[in-house]
């Protein structure tokens, strides 16, 4: 049995974990000040006293020890599964040797997780709640997952979101505890109970009355909007469709930067972001910045990982002939989000003008609004040279129709000389 503590795009995937919210708390909310909104959830659901959460609570364990593993920013449910498998293996004994283990108190709250050697009292391990990003019960072990930012160097650290034009492996490791407990399922439902509790808390904490907009009418407003996508008119049709072929001497690198269309556009793919002057790509006259790219030679890149389809295109390079099946698009995209009033959140959070993560069948999603995406206007008016507090204060109190134009963060940086292209 395995409880997944998600992201808002997860959990709405899996209507029966909606009551198990991660939400982000006060303290993250007032730092960073991050647009992140969501459902409000129902009555609060789980082995424990809310009121319990809120000051803690201690279960007995065994701890066996901790693994680091890499790990995408998002990765599926069955690969989250495969990582707790993976630490379960690396730190459990096997039966007939003897499991080094130490005797702990675990403790659960709404604000942190926190590991005590359970006869001196010390902290061995302490994390904030929001950190959490999964937990598995198999059997009678607990597996707790919570993700830490790899460093990164001066000349990044201000990167505001997760620069999706770049491997996102590299960005984030995940620290995994083992546990031992008889109390394996109830330490489990007690941390997903504390996301939900926190949520509820942080929504009173900035006077929001939880019942007053309820799961229900969050989805009954949904079921009254169309999907806005300039995607969907714009991918069906046929003029819009074209088939490149494109030239070159063997050896000679196509000569493309390649990024992400960014999590929640209708074709999850590639799009062209600069090409190198004097290049085969710039030299055919048939490949325009913004071009997204379904296949090359036959070979969909649809749905692929962004390392898979550069991989794809260096390898064309002993090639002398290439055909590309692109989608005529321009580097900006539209936006529409149809909002009624403010107690319907938006679904998305922006950090720096750029969209770091969105909920999967909110209002935003429906608009067109997509992860790794920076903001280029709200409503007409540029915010490119906008400080983060006014978007977010722009954002937060916009209702009715919110028309916004943005572009993949990646695109954004080469276009304005703030990176260097790295051609392939």
């Amino acid at each position: 049995r395995c409880h997944y503590l998600m992201t808002f795009t997860e959990l709405l995937l899996d209507g029966f974990l909606v009551k198990n919210m991660m939400i982000w708390q006060k303290d993250m909310m007032m730092r960073h000040r991050d647009l992140s909104l969501a459902l409000c959830p129902p009555p609060v659901p789980g082995p424990c006293d809310p009121e319990d959460l809120i000051d803690g609570i201690i279960f007995a364990a065994n701890y066996l020890g901790s693994t680091h593993l890499m790990s995408d920013k998002t990765p599926s449910k069955k690969i989250r599964m495969m990582q707790a498998q993976e630490a379960v293996s690396r730190i459990k004994a096997p039966e007939v040797e003897t499991q080094p283990m130490t005797e702990v108190d675990l403790f659960i709250s709404t604000q942190r997780i926190k590991v005590l050697n359970a006869d001196s009292q010390d902290t061995m391990m302490d994390h904030l709640l929001r950190t959490i990003s999964y937990i598995a019960d198999i059997g009678n072990i607990v597996v707790l997952m919570a993700r830490r930012k790899m460093s990164r160097p001066d000349s990044q650290e201000n990167m505001e979101a997760s620069d999706l034009g770049q491997d996102s492996k590299r960005q984030y490791k995940m620290i995994c505890h083992v546990f031992e407990s008889e109390d394996a399922q109830l330490i489990a439902q007690s941390i997903g109970q504390a996301f939900s509790v926190a949520y509820q808390e942080f929504l009173r904490a900035n006077g929001i009355n939880p019942e007053d907009l309820s799961q229900k009418e969050y989805s009954d407003l949904l079921n009254t909007q169309d999907m806005y996508n300039d995607d969907l008119i714009h991918f069906s049709k046929s003029e819009n469709c074209k088939d490149v072929c494109i030239e070159k001497s063997k050896g000679e690198i196509l000569g493309v930067v390649i990024v992400e269309s960014g999590w929640g556009s209708i074709l999850p793919t590639v799009i062209i972001a600069n090409m190198m002057h004097a290049g085969p790509a710039e030299q055919s006259g048939r490949l325009n910045i913004g071009d997204q790219i379904m296949s090359i030679n036959g070979t969909s890149l649809v749905g692929l990982p962004l390392s898979t389809c550069q991989s794809i295109i260096k390898g064309l390079k002993n090639q002398s002939w290439i055909k590309l099946n692109i989608v005529r698009c321009p580097p900006v995209t539209t936006v529409l989000i149809r909002r009624p009033d403010l107690r319907y959140q938006l679904g998305f959070s922006v950090q720096n003008g750029i969209i770091c993560s969105l909920m999967r069948g909110g209002i935003a999603e429906r608009g067109g609004v997509r992860v790794g995406h920076r903001i280029i206007e709200i409503n007409s008016q540029s915010v490119v040279a906008t400080p983060h507090e006014k978007i977010v204060h722009i954002l937060s109190n916009a209702v009715g129709e919110i028309h916004m134009k943005t572009m993949p963060a990646a695109m954004y940086r080469l276009l304005t000389a703030q990176e260097q292209p790295v051609y392939i």
